[in-house]
């Protein structure tokens, strides 16, 4: 039994029934663009919620862009304060939105991104990588990379330093893409002089179960023992893992087998009731253990996601102020 069963118990608030992705039955790959079209609405509906939440139009500046990446092009949104204090020099965070690497989009994460500019003075860029299963590994892994270097190129233009903060961040697949481009860009000379000073990783995918080391499986049993969690099922996340199609071994698909030295500050928000929450927790004790600075938080019993689909649990407002602090926390922390 997991160190970290406890974390499993349900949260009192947590309702009795939770939209099950991929409804009744088996969960199969012909079942993408249903399973697409249910998340869009996801997706909108949790836009309708924070709409109340937005700042003024005038509050900040957004404009779409196209990269340049292999074999055609991708969408980036760029979100920057224009009130309040500063040069036009803010801190830079780049941002991965979540989906299993098969679902969202620009609007995924769009009003939260908007608020955080706002409020925490960041200038964020917001990287609509392509999705699988129509462009497998590493095709989205390149395009994520491809717009990071396009933030360095262009920092200045959408009012950004890369000196008073270079921060990545992202939610589930996300997250996993987050730590992937940053362990690439340590050994890469175009980021020598611009390297990625913090990295906040939200709900990670961290290690496909099929590449568990031999050494932490008695530290990896969350995959089965959540794996019929609400939202996100073992089943579920097993098919994302096949559309993806990438080698489970293979350090930019499972962060935690890369070596970690060098990474930057890392932050992390794990839920309990979640089969990816063993793999994130040992993540940051890897981390923590060779000497990289980290914040952890943890949410016992509520499942992967559970902030977007319940925010009125008192767990999902724990979330957004954690996260605002963990954001503050990742700046100030020396690189």
């Amino acid at each position: 039994m997991s160190q970290y069963s406890h974390l499993s118990e349900p949260d009192p608030e947590l309702p009795g029934s939770i939209p099950r992705i991929g409804g009744p039955g088996p969960v199969t790959e012909d079942l993408i663009p249903t399973m697409r079209q249910t998340m869009e609405v996801l997706f909108s509906q949790r836009l309708d919620q924070y709409k109340t939440r937005l700042p003024s139009d005038s509050a900040y500046k957004l404009e779409d862009h196209t990269v340049a990446v292999e074999d055609g092009e991708i969408n980036v949104r760029t979100v920057s304060p224009t009130t309040g204090d500063g040069d036009g020099q803010l801190p830079v965070l780049v941002y991965f939105h979540g989906g299993g690497w098969v679902f969202g989009g620009l609007d995924t994460n769009d009003f939260d991104l908007r608020i955080l500019c706002v409020d925490l003075r960041l200038v964020i860029v917001n990287v609509d990588y392509r999705l699988a299963p129509e462009h497998h590994f590493p095709i989205g892994l390149n395009d994520c990379y491809a717009a990071l270097k396009w933030t360095v190129e262009n920092a200045q233009k959408i009012g950004g330093s890369i000196e008073r903060g270079f921060v990545v961040c992202g939610a589930s697949s996300g997250a996993n893409l987050a730590a992937a481009v940053t362990y690439r860009s340590l050994k890469d000379p175009f980021f020598e002089n611009h390297k990625i000073t913090g990295q906040i990783l939200q709900i990670p995918v961290l290690v496909h179960p099929a590449a568990y080391p031999p050494e932490y499986a008695s530290e990896l049993l969350s995959y089965e023992q959540n794996k019929d969690a609400p939202i996100l099922s073992k089943e579920l996340m097993d098919l994302l893992y096949n559309c993806l199609n990438g080698p489970p071994s293979d350090p930019q698909l499972s962060p935690l087998l890369a070596d970690h030295t060098g990474l930057p500050p890392t932050y992390l928000q794990i839920c309990g009731l979640d089969p990816l929450r063993d793999e994130g927790l040992l993540y940051e004790r890897l981390l923590r253990e060779q000497g990289i600075l980290t914040k952890l938080d943890i949410y016992p019993g509520v499942p992967h996601g559970f902030h977007a689909m319940l925010p009125g649990m008192r767990a999902a407002k724990k979330w957004d102020a954690d996260l605002r602090q963990g954001i503050k926390w990742i700046f100030k922390s020396p690189a």
